[in-house]
């Protein structure tokens, strides 16, 4: 499991996150460059906080993706290892699925759409609904530990619920 499944964003945009856009005491993330121009912090879930925390204590540079052979600095689109995922499972996808199954999960746990919106960064324009709603990151946690919860148990790394072994009776 990594940034992009459990964060919705898109790979330019976790691929070039540097260490300095994770805030470890607020427990957020922020891009500075995004698609639509407009700076975009998240919160970051229980799982992504300790993965993240975990990799800064061994990183080696300013990019949490970096790579020392790449001009940018940071690692370059996946393609092997997606091509190696694609033969592994059989079925075809693009790393920007990642993002759209994110959005699918976020709707089927009835998240409200102006959340899901402002969780993957997209503009509301003509909403003037949306004009009305006070942004806050803290309004996103929740919803964002829902879908990562999800995510982390369809792949078998979280448990679906409390397993109670049971004793076994005695026959007389």
């Amino acid at each position: 499991m990594g940034v992009e499944p459990t964060t919705g964003l898109r790979l330019l945009e976790v691929l070039s996150l540097k260490w300095s856009n994770i805030d470890f005491k607020l427990k957020t993330l922020t891009v500075e460059d995004t698609k639509n121009k407009q700076q975009h912090v998240l919160p970051l879930s229980d799982y992504l906080f300790t993965l993240l925390a975990d990799r800064h204590k061994t990183a080696k540079g300013v990019y949490i993706f970096a790579r020392a052979k790449s001009k940018t600095g940071y690692m370059h689109y996946p393609k092997r290892q997606l091509a190696k995922v694609t033969a592994a499972s059989g079925v075809e996808f693009c790393a920007h699925d990642l993002r759209r199954t994110f959005t699918t999960i976020a709707e089927r746990l009835d998240i409200s759409s102006y959340a899901v919106k402002r969780l993957i960064n997209h503009k509301q324009k003509g909403d003037v609904t949306a004009g009305y709603i006070i942004h806050d990151v803290e309004r996103l946690r929740a919803p964002m530990q829902q879908i990562s919860d999800y995510i982390l148990k369809a792949a078998g790394v979280k448990a679906s619920a409390e397993v109670i072994p049971l004793e076994r009776l005695k026959t007389v």
